[in-house]
């Protein structure tokens, strides 16, 4: 259940961010202003988010809710800045004059070639996911008994830390691999996709 949530909350804030923010860097202007103040809100009271998803109610999907509302800024300033650098290249111009709509520019010719940074963005954020799941869980405002979920798991075993350790220790350790090698694995996505940072032998 945690990499379902993990899977579901960083595939919507890819899709949600990388909209905006590719709309936003491209048409600039009141567009741009709009879409990066609404992000800044955002980011500045991600602690407000959660408990607005606690008002609402302990439930998964409120999780869920408040783990997209909190991740896609981060998408969408990525993605807008990728675009400022992309869309007054040449072929971007030259699709311009012959007459592509914007959406054509935008999908065709923008998208693919921003997209790299998205992507390692988005291996990064899976382990923070899964902590940020497990930890709404764990306090009672993410997923509820009997949903096999980590977090809830240790919540309930620490009860009976004492006599049935092995409760709380080994979703406790699933969580722990599971985040080192999200980590791990944004690293590698990272060294592949930027030249730059290959480690030399």
């Amino acid at each position: 259940m945690t990499l379902r949530i993990c899977t579901l909350v960083v595939g919507l804030t890819l899709a949600i961010g990388t909209v905006l923010g590719l709309v936003a860097g491209y048409f600039g202007g009141w567009v741009d202003e709009l879409v990066m103040r609404v992000s800044d809100v955002f980011l500045a009271f991600p602690a407000l988010i959660l408990a607005i998803a606690a008002a609402l109610g302990p439930s998964l999907e409120n999780a869920i809710v408040a783990m997209v509302a909190i991740w896609w800024p981060r998408y969408a300033r990525v993605t807008r800045g990728q675009v400022l650098s992309i869309r007054e290249v040449d072929f971007v111009a030259a699709a311009r004059a012959a007459g592509a709509s914007s959406t054509r520019i935008m999908l065709r010719h923008i998208l693919p070639n921003c997209i790299s940074p998205v992507v390692v963005q988005a291996t990064l954020d899976l382990g923070e996911v899964v902590l940020t799941a497990a930890t709404l869980s764990f306090i009672g405002f993410g997923a509820q008994p009997p949903t096999p979920e980590w977090g809830a798991m240790v919540s309930v075993g620490r009860n009976f830390l004492r006599d049935y350790w092995w409760y709380t220790t080994f979703p406790g350790l699933a969580i722990l691999i599971t985040v080192m090698g999200f980590n791990l694995l944004g690293d590698a996505v990272r060294d592949i996709l930027d030249p730059r940072l290959r480690r030399g032998p």
